[in-house]
């Protein structure tokens, strides 16, 4: 089981940008210096130079990650029978010289300040922290307990899920504690629709909950709001991730024979 989780992130890995533009490039060169097929080495590079700078361009990454973020809008007013908020981990580094709220990724930091707010805003409900230990020795799920108790929040209200690798798992848990509960889902907002569509799923309903926008359409840019940048390739990529990860739902549902959430 271990081995086909390690398996899916490695390939998910090789068709990210970066990764798969650097093997085209490479390809390239290969058959520049090593060759007589001068012009596909060059038509080669010349693609690698051409999405590479696509997929760097804050035109490119804005307009894919646009409408995974605004699917679902932000949970401003108080929503009725909560009984559940629920935050999904999304990474952490262990390192004990360092206080947990360095510990945590700046995604699920993001991700955990919203839940609390959400958690306080709606009072009676339990605070659900979902993250097993993926590359780490320890769960996430117990840093990000940590860091709302740090926060001031009551270890009463707190529920934690500690086993769970990825989205589908925490989804997969979740579930028997969930079905038939009304509950906020926390997460990124450009992660949101996936993890929806993983919960639904299960039979479950929840309530979106989108934090950590990458996108905000009324800040103000600086030059490097246009011009092509390691920040835009990082969009892409996660964006990326994103539409894979929902087109891997859409595919297992046909082969299964159920129906896509």
């Amino acid at each position: 089981m271990y081995l086909m989780f390690l398996a899916k992130k490695i390939i998910t890995m090789f068709v990210m940008p970066l990764p798969l533009l650097l093997l085209i490039g490479l390809a390239g060169l290969i058959l520049l210096w090593f060759s007589r097929r001068q012009h596909t080495g060059k038509a080669l590079v010349a693609l690698m130079l051409l999405l590479l700078s696509a997929a760097s361009s804050p035109w490119v990454a804005n307009r894919l990650i646009t409408p995974l973020e605004r699917q679902y809008p932000p949970i401003i007013t108080r929503q009725p029978n909560i009984a559940y908020v629920v935050v999904l981990g999304g990474g952490q580094v262990t390192e004990p010289g360092l206080p947990a709220t360095s510990q945590l990724n700046n995604a699920s930091l993001a991700r955990l300040v919203e839940g609390i707010r959400l958690q306080r805003s709606h009072p009676g409900s339990k605070l659900l922290l979902a993250g097993g230990p993926v590359f780490d020795a320890k769960a996430e799920a117990f840093t990000m307990r940590a860091v709302a108790m740090e926060l001031g929040m009551d270890a009463k209200v707190i529920t934690i899920e500690e086993t769970s690798r990825d989205t589908a798992e925490q989804a997969v848990n979740l579930a028997p504690l969930l079905r038939g509960k009304q509950f906020l889902l926390v997460t990124s907002a450009i992660h949101l629709p996936r993890a929806m569509a993983l919960f639904r799923a299960q039979r479950l309903n929840p309530i979106a909950a989108p934090t950590a926008y990458r996108i905000r359409h009324g800040q103000q840019n600086g030059p490097d709001g246009y011009f092509p940048g390691a920040a835009h390739l990082r969009k892409t990529e996660t964006a990326l991730h994103e539409y894979l990860g929902l087109t891997w739902i859409k595919l297992r549902s046909q082969l299964t024979g159920k129906n896509a959430p």
